[in-house]
């Protein structure tokens, strides 16, 4: 079966074609992580199925890269977007079909995409958990239905209690970087997060810019970005009059997204296509 292999922000995916090919997406699960692994196979965040849909230009199926489903995918999303574009199943304006709900799109570019994110159906503002008898300040947020779940907890916050070295957030030592990742498996199986949570750290280091770093449930690892937990980051600190509502500007570790919240949550940034071929893996 043939393959794409995209990126947006660094947040890398791969795409299956049941439109134009004869996939069993009964197998979807096992193709994805299998392909998925690293190393192994040709490796990404997730695996994205397009499929034909009746109230869309069609619907993206999305698997983390352990083979689980996922709601949706921001970065993803307009990986798709451009896809749909390219390949001719959608115009300069994107209508997407996704578990969580519809996501439309439009191309800006060549390179760049805008989506309108699922809208938030659950919003819990700076509430006190407690992990290995210490206080943590997390946000909590869901976005489309059934809803994605976000936390969204202050770096700065942080930073004493894990002996911080006033690095950049995105561009912490190593050390650290593996001090965070331990607390943030311990949150994202937090009981305060019905069904686990994506945990995003965030560091407001200016006007409207933001550094991001994010833990992603199903990758179990750090992404380079998440449009998703971007969008729910953004959402948080403009309820908390942290960022005004348009412009934000979020470093990542892949990259430079935008947000601006006006009749929704609407995320820029960039793509990339990576290759284009055959799977051959003989383990499928």
């Amino acid at each position: 079966m043939k393959f794409t292999k995209m990126n947006g922000a660094g947040n890398d995916f791969i795409i299956l074609d049941a439109i134009k090919e004869n996939i069993d997406i009964e197998q979807n699960s096992h193709f994805a992580s299998t392909l998925c692994t690293r190393h192994l196979s040709i490796g990404a965040d997730g695996m994205m199925v397009v499929v034909p849909s009746d109230k869309a230009d069609f619907r993206m199926m999305f698997y983390n890269s352990d083979g689980t489903v996922g709601e949706m995918c921001g970065n993803g999303a307009r990986c798709i977007c451009r896809y749909g574009y390219e390949t001719g199943l959608s115009g300069e304006k994107q209508v997407i079909e996704t578990t969580a709900g519809i996501v439309t799109g439009e191309r800006i570019d060549k390179i760049n995409y805008r989506i309108r994110l699922n809208d938030a159906t659950t919003v819990k503002i700076e509430d006190k958990i407690e992990i290995d008898g210490k206080e943590y300040v997390v946000s909590y947020v869901e976005l489309g239905n059934p809803g994605l779940p976000h936390g969204v907890v202050s770096y700065a916050q942080l930073r004493e209690q894990i002996g911080g070295s006033g690095a950049r957030l995105i561009d912490l030592p190593g050390e650290e970087m593996e001090t965070l990742k331990k607390l943030a498996i311990k949150m994202r199986y937090h009981s305060y997060f019905p069904k686990g949570a994506n945990i995003n750290f965030y560091e407001v280091i200016g006007d409207n810019e933001i550094d991001l770093l994010t833990y992603e449930r199903g990758v179990e690892d750090y992404t380079f970005a998440c449009g998703t937990g971007t969008g729910s980051t953004v959402l948080v600190l403009n309820k908390l009059g942290l960022v005004p509502e348009k412009g934000s500007k979020i470093n990542e570790k892949g990259g430079v997204l935008y947000v601006d919240l006006d009749d929704g949550i609407y995320l820029t940034g960039p793509t990339n296509i990576v290759a284009e071929g055959t799977v051959r893996d003989e383990t499928l």
